[in-house]
């Protein structure tokens, strides 16, 4: 992934599909790429870095035509290169595709596909949908896209052409997002709404499990079995701005809704397909090698920190495996004990996070092996880590981080079950149990985002005040700390996260009457301790917010105000119980007037140290 543009009509499509390009550069991405049909058939040009670096190409070797596909790749399948770079193509090179999203049993079919001669010259996912559609074709390009749609797994958007047919583009949508633009005498596709703007205000918003046809004189829709649909035209009356923001206010809400399927992307083909197990192909770590390890080190700065926080829970309780959480700033200064026998685990969104960048390579001096989980193919820690697990949860436009830090939990569960699959540390009902609950997760965080309206209420109600406080146990201490600074990061109120139980260890001189406090209590074991420390803060004067589970009522009678997420296995809570916190940041940063997505002295990544 990450941008989608197609055109078909009567103008020079090169100039349209750049353009196009260009508006979806918000998104972020690593290479870019076209294919146009011209008087020489199908052409496909296509480069690494920035578009102006396609653009150079373009300009000595134009492509002329007037039906065309373009894409910018976030690389997920591969390391960033011209070879990776959409559009793919078949080895006929009379087929060609663009695709956002993941083929989670894309193994599979390249190697049935090889077994039948097909020649592969790329590392992704998506090359495989070429040759897929090109196998499968028989003279209709719709029925080889619609035959090869039965045959793959896991979440896409597609926009694909044929030399033998020159004057459709075929587009599918399947979780992933696509729209179609509608126009006089042409018509276009994009991954989202700025790409066609410049062009065309009238636009048909694909469901999942539908597909379009589109020829310079019209378009169809039809679901994926090939039965026509009839929708009226969505007239787009936003400026380019808020079409970037597709409809949300700040690109940080985005992002927070964006997390369903950044937890489905994260999890993707690493889930085995009986939904029992995990599958790491990316580490290269033998299981003789971690039946040796003795301990872990996880290293990151911020956000990622508190990811690794949790991280900690998630491998001790699965693995049985010490872990240590070290602020990668202070790491290397501590003299670390490392040994043959240590892992070290380093959590960077960007990948280029100096501090983080720092700890690694003191870990691997030290002889450590060294784990990067990273949300981009490419960077820096990607790159000198010995085993990569990179986070699918595609750009991050805002400073505060959402997105990144819950793919950063998935990557944390998928890890730690996989190391308590291989060192049999948890029996395989309870392993199979822990994955079900997983593939649950993006559901109930969409059952969360349906109540936004009531962390609206509660932030307006803090946001008039200077200073709060954040109380869990257990892994809640660790969620709140991600609260809490998210809270600090954008609306500039003072805040403090606490482990309940210290509370009475000194914090308590600071609760003063009307201070709220933000309680988490999901974990059972500890539920009646909390509701113990909430009632030390609630007899000085405190006015609380409670998150529970469903089911846990006791909370209701000890706060002065209550959320219900859904239940779900208590080590899995964290990616359900920071999504309020998340939202109350927000909407408290919005009724103090800041800029959410911009907030004072702060950058999105932090190149120095």
């Amino acid at each position: 992934m990450c941008g989608i543009v197609g055109y078909v009509g009567k103008r020079d499509s090169q100039n349209i599909l750049i353009e196009g390009l260009k508006k979806l550069e918000y998104r972020g991405y690593d290479s870019a790429g076209l294919a146009v049909f011209t008087s020489d058939g199908l052409q496909i040009t296509k480069s690494m870095g920035r578009l102006v670096n396609l653009e150079n190409v373009l300009a000595d070797a134009p492509l002329a035509g007037f039906i065309g596909i373009g894409h910018t790749r976030w690389a997920t399948h591969g390391k960033p290169s011209d070879v990776n770079s959409h559009p793919h193509t078949d080895n006929s090179k009379k087929f060609s595709v663009v695709h956002n999203g993941i083929i989670e049993n894309y193994m599979s079919l390249k190697e049935e596909l090889a077994a039948s001669g097909h020649v592969f010259v790329s590392e992704t996912d998506t090359e495989v949908i070429s040759h897929l559609i090109a196998s499968l074709y028989e003279g209709d390009i719709v029925k080889a896209v619609q035959k090869a749609i039965t045959r793959m797994t896991g979440a896409f958007a597609l926009g694909v052409l044929t030399e033998y047919e020159p004057d459709k583009l075929v587009a599918v949508r399947f979780f992933s997002p696509l729209i179609i633009g509608v126009g006089e005498g042409e018509n276009f596709i994009g991954s989202d709404i700025p790409a066609i703007l410049d062009y065309t205000r009238n636009v048909y918003i694909l469901n999942d499990g539908e597909m379009a046809v589109l020829t310079k004189d019209g378009v169809e829709l039809m679901t994926l079995e090939g039965n026509f649909i009839s929708r009226e035209l969505f007239h787009v009356d936003w400026d380019i701005v808020t079409a970037e923001k597709a409809g949300f206010d700040h690109f940080m809400l985005k992002e927070i809704y964006e997390q369903p399927k950044a937890y489905r992307d994260t999890m993707g083909s690493r889930i085995d397909p009986s939904g029992k197990r995990i599958v790491m192909n990316e580490l290269k770590m033998t299981d003789e090698y971690i039946h040796r390890i003795q301990q872990i080190h996880i290293v990151a700065c911020g956000t990622a920190y508190h990811a690794g926080m949790v991280g900690k829970s998630i491998i001790e309780k699965l693995a049985r495996i010490p872990v240590e959480t070290d602020v990668a700033s202070e790491y290397r200064y501590r003299s670390p004990i490392i040994t043959p026998n240590t892992l070290v685990v380093v959590v960077s969104q960007s990948g280029e996070t100096a501090d983080t960048l720092a700890a690694l390579r003191e870990a691997k001096r030290c002889g450590a092996r060294v784990v990067a989980i990273t949300n981009v193919v490419g960077s820096s820690v990607a790159r000198e880590a010995d085993d990569v697990i990179v986070t699918w949860a595609g750009p991050e436009i805002a400073v505060a981080s959402t997105k990144a830090y819950t793919s950063q939990l998935i990557a944390f569960y998928l890890f730690g079950l996989y190391l308590a699959q291989t060192l049999g540390t948890q029996d395989e009902a309870y392993i199979a149990d822990v994955v079900t609950e997983l593939k649950l997760l993006p559901d109930k965080v969409e059952q969360i985002l349906q109540h936004a309206e009531i962390i609206k209420e509660w932030a307006e109600q803090i946001s008039t005040h200077d200073n709060l406080f954040f109380i869990g146990r257990g892994i809640d201490y660790a969620v709140v700390l991600e609260g809490s600074l998210k809270l600090k990061e954008i609306s500039y109120i003072h805040s403090e996260a606490y482990p309940s139980g210290e509370l009475k260890h000194g914090t308590l001189a600071l609760i003063e009457e009307g201070i709220p406090v933000i309680a988490l209590a999901t974990q059972p074991e500890l539920f009646e301790k909390t509701v113990s420390n909430i009632k030390e803060v609630k007899a000085r004067g405190a006015y609380v917010f409670g998150i529970h589970t469903l089911g846990e009522t006791e909370l209701v009678k000890a706060v002065d105000q209550v959320l219900e997420i859904p239940q779900t296995i208590p080590l899995l809570s964290p990616a359900l119980s920071v999504v309020p916190l998340q939202l109350l940041a927000y909407y408290a940063s919005l009724a103090r007037g800041n800029d959410v997505d911009k907030p004072r002295n702060l950058a999105k990544s932090v190149t120095v140290e």
